[in-house]
């Protein structure tokens, strides 16, 4: 008890303890029982409690503008300008603009229309795996499977998709809670060359439109019915988030999600066994190993959590990693389980920002984990995997398997 609570006390996120990003889930534990509304260092708050968490998520008064938190870390740069104009952090009425947009584009049409061409992606990817010694299951499985899906969406040419993950990573990586001056020059050169490039795939689809019932860009450019549209930045910024955001946390959500299989093999067998539980473990595998760790809000006005008061202002980071581990919410949290229920887990957040792709990602997870299993029942480590050793974002570089 007393090695947690020193453990609790000490914890900053930007200078964490050795082997936290490994395996961060023993300090949040310590946190969440000795110190679960921490202070870090320059006045932010941590929660680590599923309702402590909740509770933000559903305040009207917590903000998602980062304006205020990303000026001081990013200056008057391409990453403050995205960061600050796509859905993710903006309040209404930006946010419900651009959200009202991008859900008309992802709409159920869509969504089936991406699952015919996903099962013919994945049916390629596995047979390309067959009869390999080894293979890495991010870089020629699950890496592939998101930039196809959101490329395709946006109509981005096969041929062109090459940059996509370095920029998105290089983007995101600058998300971290102390990302030094190497990380910051390569994310302001993604944004601008990412832009770079968007300008020109938009100007070619004004001159050429598509079917905005088919083809999400052509639908992101003329905006909705009753003419509400987005401004040019708020459209190359916006496109830049679909494809960040899809990509990356999709990526994670595979890749966690076959290794705690393949680290859990009565639960592989269970569902080679029992192929319908694909959705529910689909669900564990979003709890167990967050593929976003930890996300963020700014307190507009105080905020009530149990007998705490979280005073107006304050920058307040959300352990969703934490939270999703939580006793008091999951029994025997610790445990992978792919038929659990209920799972009321917040990996897609809660509330009107919700995760607006939380169903694209879903049903990539399903089809691609679901396919794998089934036609690689024997699928096993072939070394240590390696983590990418952040800790927002929760990932593998590589994930190295045989058995196919």
């Amino acid at each position: 008890m007393t090695d947690a609570a020193a453990l609790a006390r000490a914890f900053s996120l930007s200078s964490p303890p050795p082997g936290f990003a490994a395996d961060p889930y023993p300090v949040y534990a310590a946190l969440r029982v000795q110190d679960p509304i921490h202070a870090l260092p320059g006045g932010a708050l941590l929660l680590t409690r599923f309702d402590d968490v909740a509770a933000v998520y559903r305040s009207p008064h917590a903000s998602s503008d980062k304006r205020e938190e990303f000026g001081p870390k990013f200056g008057a740069s391409p990453l403050f300008e995205h960061h600050t104009t796509s859905l993710v952090f903006s309040d209404p009425p930006l946010h419900t603009r651009v959200r009202r947009i991008i859900m008309g584009a992802l709409g159920q049409r869509a969504i089936v229309r991406m699952e015919s061409q996903l099962v013919t992606l994945v049916d390629e990817l596995l047979d390309a795996l067959a009869g390999r010694d080894a293979a890495d299951l991010i870089a020629d499985f699950a890496a592939r499977i998101p930039l196809e899906v959101i490329g395709n969406l946006l109509g981005v040419p096969h041929a062109e998709r090459g940059p996509l993950r370095g920029w998105s990573l290089a983007i995101l990586s600058a998300l971290e809670p102390a990302p030094d001056a190497r990380a910051l020059d390569a994310g302001n050169a993604a944004v601008a060359e990412f832009s770079d490039y968007l300008r020109g795939l938009v100007a070619g689809r004004r001159r050429h439109p598509g079917d905005p019932a088919a083809d999400v860009l052509t639908r992101l450019i003329q905006g909705e019915g009753d003419g509400e549209k987005l401004t040019e930045s708020e459209l190359l910024h916006n496109c830049i988030f679909l494809l960040n955001a899809g990509h990356e946390t999709t990526t994670n959500l595979i890749g966690n999600g076959l290794h705690a299989l393949l680290t859990h093999r009565e639960e592989y067998a269970r569902l080679v066994a029992e192929p319908l539980l694909i959705a529910s473990a689909v669900e564990e595998m979003l709890r167990f190993e967050s593929p976003l760790q930890l996300n963020n809000r700014r307190a507009l006005a105080d905020i009530a959590i149990g007998t705490h008061t979280i005073p107006a202002g304050a920058f307040v980071t959300l352990g969703l990693g934490a939270a999703n581990r939580d006793p008091a919410q999951f029994p025997e949290p610790d445990r992978f389980d792919v038929a659990r229920r209920p799972n009321r887990h917040l990996a897609f957040g809660l509330g009107d920002h919700a995760c607006a792709g939380m169903n694209v990602a879903r049903m990539e997870a399903r089809v691609a984990i679901g396919a794998l299993v089934a036609r690689y029942p024997r699928l096993e480590l072939a070394g240590t995997p390696r983590r990418d050793g952040r800790v927002r974002f929760r990932g593998f570089e590589t994930l190295p398997v045989r058995g196919c």
